[in-house]
C-alpha cells in the first residue's frame, strides 16, 4: 500500500481503538482533569451533515491534546432522543417511535465512529434510555419537593416551608394544598400553544407566525391545566452567576436579556363605582401594599412611575382574567370576537412595531391614582399576559406603542416629561403631536412639576407606597417554564393524582415512590392526537392509568415532559452513566464537575443553557451537586453553510443583463427598460472570477455576480453527507478542513475544493515517510537516525510552540497552517531526521489520528500514538542566527543575503553592498535610491 489510502487505514485504526479501549475514562481523575463536552444531538433520520462534526472536531483534538499532556479527560457522547419527530413518525406509519430513535442512533454512531472521535463510547446515553429517564423522573420529584426561601435564596425541602397557623388549623388538605402552591414543580391553568393538528402544546419558539414550525398548522391560544417549574425564583441567581463564567459575551447578553431585570413600580389602579374610590383609597392606606390587588383593581408593573400624570388609558391582553369583569354587556360581544381572533396571533406577531395596532373599547374605567381622573379600559394584543402583569398603563406621549394605538383609536395624549429647548421635536412633544421615550423633567404632573425624571420616579413610587396603591417592585421578562406536553413519546411524570371513592380528583398528588421508578411509557397501538387537548397517555389502559397505595387510589399523570427535560442533567450523568442507585455518585460528581468546555451552537444560547442552569442550582441547593454552576467554559463553533451560488441576471434569449438596467414592474417582476422580464439564474463558478471585492462574468466583465451561500437545508438541496466526504477525501481530511476553514467561531461557506486542498496536505505528509513511488511499501530514503541540523531543529521547535499555543487556545486553523509550513520546508530538506518525523507526528495526530498513528507504527512506534506525551519546545532553539533577505533591483529579486534578525537599516545595506553577486549586479550602474526594511528586503533603485 504505497499510496496514501484512507479507506483502508481509517477503519483498521478506528477498530483498533474499540478492541484497546484506548480513549477510556478513569473513573476518578488524577491530579489534572479535563471534561470536554459536545451539545449532544437529535438523531434525525436524516444523519449527520458536515455542520455537526465542526464543534465534535474542536472537542476532539482538545481531549486528545489534553491526554496527551498528562490531563485526564472525559469526553462522553449521547442523544437527545425523545422528541415530535420521532412520534409524528410514529403516526403516519404506525411503527413505534422507539423503532425508528433506536435505527438514527445506530446511524449517527456509525457516522460519529467513522470520524474517528475519541469518546469513551462506553458511557454512552440516550435520554429515551429507561435507566436515564428514571433519574430524570428522580430531579422532577426533587423540584416536587422544593420550595423557594426568598430570605436565603436557596431551594429549601418542601417540609421545611412555614405553615401558617390558620392553614394548619383547617387540617392537613389545607396544609396540602398550600404545600402545593409553594412547589417549585406546580400545576397551573396556563396560556399554552395549542395545535390540534399536532395533538400537543409547543413552546413559543415552536410557532411561526401563528403556525407551527413543524408541518405549518395553525396554532391557538387556549388556556390549559399544565405543569409549570418556578424558574421565576431563580431569575437573580442566573443573572448574578453569569458574572463568573467563561462564556462568549454575546451569549451573556442574550441570558440577561432573556430574564430581562428592570427596576420600577407595581401600582394599582381601582375599577370599582366612583363612589367608593375614596373609601377603597383609604382602607389601602390602612392595609399597606397588598399581595394581590382584588377584584377592584388593575395591577400594572411600569419601570416609568415618573409618567403616572400622563396615563390617559389602560390596556389588558385579551387573556387577562378580568377581562370578564370589566367588559360591559354592550360590548361583550365585539370583545369575544377580538378575543377570539387574537389567540391565533404568536407573541412575536403581537408585538412587532410595524404593524398596525389593533383593540376594543371594553365599556369600563379605571381610576389614575395620582390625579382621580377616569380612563378607559381597553382590551389589545400588543399587551401579553406573560409579561408584568398583563395590564398596562398607557402613557401614549412617553411610548411608543401607546402613542401608535392612542392615533389609531383618537385617544388624548397628554406630554408630562418636557424635552430640552434644543430638541427638534419639542413643539410636537408638548402638543401630544409626537412621542418622546427619553428622559426629561416633569410638566402637567402636579406638585412634581420642574422635578428630574429620576427624582419623580423616586417620589412618586413613595407617595404610592404611602396611600397603599403602589410599591417599588423588580420585574423580570422571564416567565415561569411550562413543562408539559399533550404528547405520547416524552418522559412520563412520575406524578399520582388521589381520587376519592367515587373517582373524582380531589385535587391532592403524591410523587411516585423512588422504588417505583422508572414510570415507564403505556404500550398503546394507535398513536394519533385525539384533536383534543387531552394527552394521548389517557388512552392507555386502565392497568397504566390507575395506582392505589396505602389504600388509596391514584390516577397517573398523562402529560408527558418537553424535550428540554433529559438534555438539561445529561453532562452529570456522564460521569456516573452505570450507577442504579443515585443519579451520580457524589464524589465522583465532585472530582469531575464542572465542565471545563462545553461546545456546541449558538442557537441554544438561552433556552437550553438556562434551563440546564436552573436545574442545576436546584440540584446544588438539595445537595445533590457540588458546584453553583455547571458549565464554566463555552465556545459557539460558527455555522457551516452550503457551497457558495453565484446568481446573475438574464433575459428570455439567455443573454445576461447587467443589474442596473434592471428595474421593478409592477407586478414586482424584474424587467429590463424596454419591459423584457429578466431572470435570476445560477452561474457555474467556472463562468466567474474575482474582480475587487466581487464577482464579473468571465464573459463579460461588466456584469457583475451575485454570490451567497446559504445555511444548509434539503429544500435548498445543499446539504452535504459527510458520508460522501469520508469515502472521497478520508476522514482525517473532513476534520482537517472543517478546523482549516476559519475560526473556529466563525461562519463559513462550505467549499469541496477546499477539502482537496487539505487531501493534498495529507498526501504530501505521507510522502515525507512514506516512498509512494515503490509497490509496496517503503519508508522515504531521505529519513535519517541523524539528528536535525540548526535549521530543521528551529522550524521543528518552531512548529513545537505554534502547534500547541494555538491548539491550547482553540486556533485550529492557525495551527494547521503551522503544520502545512513544516511539511514543506522538510519536504525540501535532503535529510529528515526520523526524530522529528515522530515528534511532528504527534502534534498532527489530535488533527488527523488515522494518518498518525499509521505513519508512527510505520516509523517504529509500538503502541497508539494517542498514549505519547506531548512535546516541550526549546526556547534556545528557536533564536535565529541569521535569516535570508532577498536583494531586489529595481523591484526585481536579483540576490539573497544573509543577516543577524536584529539587523537594522544600515547594517543590511552595508552587508549587501559586501555581497559580491550584488556588486556584480550594481557595476557600471547608476544608484538612485537604496532602501532597506529590516528583516524584509533590500531595493536599489539604478539607472
Amino acid at each position: 500500500m504505497p499510496r496514501y489510502n484512507p479507506a483502508e487505514i481509517e477503519p483498521r485504526w478506528q477498530a483498533y481503538w474499540d478492541e484497546n479501549n484506548t480513549f477510556a475514562t478513569p473513573e476518578m481523575p488524577g491530579t489534572k482533569k479535563r471534561y470536554v463536552l459536545d451539545m449532544f444531538p437529535y438523531p434525525s433520520g436524516d444523519g449527520l451533515h458536515v455542520g455537526h462534526p465542526e464543534g465534535y472536531t474542536a472537542t476532539d483534538i482538545v481531549s486528545r491534546f489534553a491526554r496527551m499532556r498528562g490531563e485526564s479527560v472525559l469526553h462522553p457522547m449521547g442523544f437527545d432522543a425523545f422528541g415530535l419527530p420521532a412520534e409524528e413518525h410514529a403516526i403516519k406509519t404506525g411503527e413505534h417511535p422507539r423503532i425508528q430513535t433506536q435505527r438514527n442512533i445506530d446511524n449517527f454512531t456509525r457516522q460519529l465512529k467513522m470520524l474517528g472521535f475519541s469518546y469513551d463510547w462506553d458511557r454512552v446515553l440516550a435520554t429515551t434510555d429507561e435507566d436515564y429517564f428514571r433519574w430524570t423522573q428522580k430531579i422532577f420529584l426533587v423540584l416536587f419537593d422544593t420550595w423557594f426561601d426568598a430570605e436565603s435564596q436557596k431551594g429549601r425541602p418542601i417540609d421545611e416551608l412555614p405553615i401558617p397557623a390558620e392553614i394548619s388549623a383547617a387540617g392537613s388538605d389545607a396544609v396540602e394544598t398550600y404545600k402545593n402552591q409553594h412547589r417549585l414543580a406546580y400545576q397551573d391553568d396556563a396560556l399554552v400553544n395549542w395545535c390540534q393538528e399536532l395533538g400537543t402544546v409547543l413552546a413559543n419558539e415552536e410557532v411561526v407566525d401563528g403556525k407551527s414550525e413543524r408541518g405549518g398548522y395553525p396554532v391557538k391560544r387556549i388556556p390549559l391545566r399544565q405543569w409549570m417549574l418556578r424558574i421565576t425564583h431563580y431569575a437573580e441567581r442566573l443573572l448574578s452567576g453569569l458574572d463568573d463564567l467563561d462564556w462568549p459575551t454575546g451569549i451573556k447578553k442574550l441570558q440577561q436579556d432573556w430574564i430581562g431585570r428592570s427596576t420600577g413600580a407595581e401600582v394599582d389602579f381601582y375599577t370599582g363605582p366612583e363612589s367608593e374610590f375614596d373609601r377603597w383609597k383609604a382602607q389601602r392606606s390602612e392595609l399597606g401594599f397588598p399581595e394581590q390587588p382584588g377584584d377592584s383593581a388593575l395591577r400594572v408593573y411600569t419601570t416609568r412611575p415618573d409618567t403616572l400624570f400622563g396615563a390617559t388609558y389602560m390596556v389588558i391582553s385579551p387573556e387577562h382574567p378580568l377581562v370578564d369583569a370589566l367588559t360591559s354587556q354592550q360590548q361583550a360581544a365585539e370583545v369575544a370576537a377580538y378575543r377570539e381572533k387574537a389567540s391565533f396571533k404568536s407573541d412575536r406577531e403581537r408585538t412587532e412595531g410595524d404593524k398596525v395596532k389593533t383593540g376594543v373599547f371594553t365599556g369600563s374605567h379605571a381610576i389614575n391614582p395620582v390625579n382621580g381622573t377616569p380612563i378607559p379600559i381597553w382590551v389589545a394584543d400588543y399587551v401579553l399576559a406573560g409579561y408584568g402583569t398583563g395590564a398596562i398603563m398607557a402613557v401614549p406621549a412617553h411610548d411608543e406603542r401607546d402613542f401608535e394605538f392612542a392615533v389609531q383609536f383618537d385617544l388624548p395624549v397628554i406630554a408630562v416629561v418636557e424635552p430640552d429647548a434644543d430638541d427638534p421635536n419639542r413643539d410636537a412633544i408638548l402638543a401630544g403631536k409626537a412621542c418622546f421615550a427619553a428622559r426629561g423633567r416633569a410638566i402637567n404632573s402636579g406638585r412634581f412639576d420642574g422635578k428630574t425624571t429620576d427624582e419623580v420616579k423616586t417620589e412618586i413610587t413613595s407617595w404610592l407606597s404611602e396611600c397603599g396603591q403602589g410599591s417599588e417592585a423588580v420585574n423580570y421578562k422571564l416567565r415561569d417554564w411550562l413543562f408539559s406536553r399533550q404528547r405520547f413519546w416524552g418522559e412520563p411524570f412520575p406524578i399520582l393524582h388521589e381520587l376519592d371513592a367515587d373517582g373524582n380528583p380531589t385535587g391532592q398528588m403524591r410523587g411516585v415512590p423512588d422504588s417505583d421508578l422508572p414510570v415507564r411509557l403505556p404500550d398503546l397501538e394507535d398513536f394519533k392526537p385525539h384533536g383534543r387537548p387531552e394527552p394521548p397517555l389517557a388512552k392507555a389502559d386502565d392497568d397504566w392509568l390507575y395506582v392505589t397505595i396505602d389504600g388509596k387510589r391514584y390516577r397517573r399523570e398523562t402529560n408527558t415532559m418537553p424535550q428540554w427535560a433529559g438534555s438539561c442533567w445529561y453532562y452529570l450523568r456522564y460521569i456516573d452513566p452505570k450507577n442504579s442507585d443515585a443519579l451520580v455518585d457524589p464524589e465522583k460528581e465532585k472530582a469531575w464537575m464542572p465542565v471545563d468546555l462545553y461546545v456546541g451552537g449558538a442557537e441554544h444560547a438561552v433556552l437550553h443553557l438556562l434551563y440546564s442552569r436552573f436545574w442545576h442550582k436546584v440540584l446544588y441547593d438539595r445537595g445533590y451537586v457540588s458546584t453553583p454552576e455547571p458549565f464554566g467554559r463555552l465556545v459557539n463553533q460558527g455555522m457551516i453553510l452550503g457551497e457558495v451560488e453565484f446568481t446573475g441576471y438574464f433575459d428570455e434569449s439567455g443573454n445576461p443583463v447587467s443589474a442596473k438596467k434592471t428595474r421593478k414592474n409592477e407586478q414586482g417582476e424584474r424587467v429590463t427598460a424596454d419591459g423584457s422580464i429578466v431572470e435570476l439564474k445560477r452561474v457555474s463558478e467556472d463562468d466567474v472570477e474575482k474582480k475587487g471585492e466581487g464577482f464579473v462574468l468571465k464573459s463579460d466583465p461588466s456584469i457583475k455576480i451575485e454570490s451567497r451561500a446559504h445555511k444548509m437545508s434539503k429544500s435548498r438541496g445543499n446539504v452535504v453527507n459527510p458520508d460522501v466526504v469520508v469515502r472521497d477525501y478520508g476522514a482525517d481530511a473532513l476534520r482537517l478542513y472543517e478546523m482549516f476553514m476559519g475560526p473556529l467561531e466563525a461562519t463559513k461557506p462550505w467549499a469541496m475544493a477546499g477539502v482537496g486542498g487539505v487531501r493534498s496536505f495529507l498526501d504530501r505528509v505521507w510522502r515525507m515517510v512514506v516512498d509512494d513511488r515503490e509497490d509496496e511499501f517503503t519508508l522515504q530514503s531521505a529519513l535519517t537516525d541523524e539528528p536535525c541540523d540548526d535549521e530543521q531543529n528551529r522550524v521543528l521547535n518552531l512548529t513545537i510552540k505554534k502547534v500547541t499555543e494555538d491548539t491550547d487556545a482553540m486556533s485550529f486553523n492557525t495551527a494547521i497552517a503551522r503544520m502545512m509550513e513544516f511539511t514543506n520546508h522538510f519536504t525540501r530538506c535532503e535529510q529528515r531526521p526520523k526524530s522529528a518525523m515522530r515528534t511532528f507526528l504527534i502534534l498532527l495526530s489530535p488533527y488527523a489520528p488515522h494518518l498518525a498513528e499509521e505513519l508512527w507504527r510505520a516509523l517504529g512506534g509500538t503502541e497508539s500514538i494517542s498514549l505519547e506525551a506531548w512535546p516541550q519546545w526549546d526556547e534556545a532553539a528557536l533564536v535565529q542566527e541569521t535569516i535570508e533577505v532577498p536583494v531586489q533591483v529595481n523591484g526585481k529579486v536579483k540576490a539573497k543575503i544573509h543577516v543577524p534578525p536584529e539587523a537594522g537599516k544600515d547594517a543590511m545595506m552595508e552587508a549587501a553592498l559586501a555581497d559580491q553577486r550584488v556588486q556584480s549586479l550594481l557595476e557600471g550602474k547608476q544608484i538612485v535610491k537604496q532602501i532597506a526594511v529590516p528583516g524584509r528586503l533590500v531595493n536599489f533603485v539604478v539607472k
